[in-house]
């Protein structure tokens, strides 16, 4: 693999106003090896910065008008989506799984030598058959993006993601693995993952330019891994 030259990759996030892609989005701002920065958000981002291109776009199941702005790029970080049960179930499917498409298809379009980093989940079935639909959803995704014909896709499935920072949990549960997070990360390591860690690895793969087509699927002790790695190499 050839890693990028310093200030050449030119990068795409979405979700850049969620919990992972905000700090892929600040990681990615101050990484070296990052020319530029194309966020495609709903609403405006509250930072400003010499490398950051904001494009605001509010209809995610039709992406056309996304041509241009997606042109030239050579790698995107996909942190769009849903909790279960914050919106129902067919909203579910089609921001899981036909804003991917849709957004995949575009990107395909505009820059098809572009690498994909596509944020999944621990559990996610390509084979359609789980009882879960988030399961169900995220596989039918992966297999969308496997098959769009991008030259290298590396699929993130986490774990329990944990915030770092403050924010208003989404239901009980995750109020409950906030607290415990701290007991819960000792024996179980590989069930969580800290989201600016996260955010950093969807990143981190998707920089270096390499002619081979590879695809990956990077369950949360294989992220946990590139984390250490990271960090030995960095410390």
């Amino acid at each position: 693999m050839k890693a990028s030259l310093s200030g050449e990759t030119r990068l795409v996030i979405l979700g850049a106003t969620g919990m992972v892609g905000g700090f892929a989005l600040r990681y990615a701002l101050g990484h070296s090896a990052v020319k530029c920065v194309t966020a495609i958000v709903r609403r405006k981002l509250d930072i400003s910065h010499p490398k950051l291109n904001e494009v605001i776009h509010r209809d995610f199941a039709n992406c056309s008008a996304l041509a241009k702005p997606l042109a030239g790029q050579d790698a995107a970080v996909f942190c769009l989506g849903a909790y279960t049960g914050a919106v129902p179930d067919k909203e579910l499917h089609t921001i899981t799984v036909g804003y991917t498409i849709e957004f995949a298809a575009v990107l395909h379009r505009s820059s098809p030598r572009a690498a994909f980093s596509f944020l999944s989940g621990r559990g996610a079935d390509p084979t359609g058959r789980s009882r879960t639909s988030f399961a169900r959803y995220k596989g039918e995704a992966e297999n969308a993006l496997l098959a769009a014909g991008f030259p290298q896709v590396y699929i993130f499935r986490p774990a329990y993601i944990y915030p770092v920072e403050p924010r208003r949990e989404p239901n009980f549960g995750y109020r409950l693995l906030r607290a415990i997070y701290p007991a819960f990360r000792v024996p179980f390591p590989n069930l969580v993952i800290r989201a600016d860690e996260l955010g950093q690895a969807m990143v981190n793969v998707a920089i270096p330019k390499t002619e081979e087509h590879e695809s990956r699927i990077f369950e949360n002790h294989d992220i946990r891994g590139m984390v250490d790695s990271l960090q030995h190499s960095s410390g």
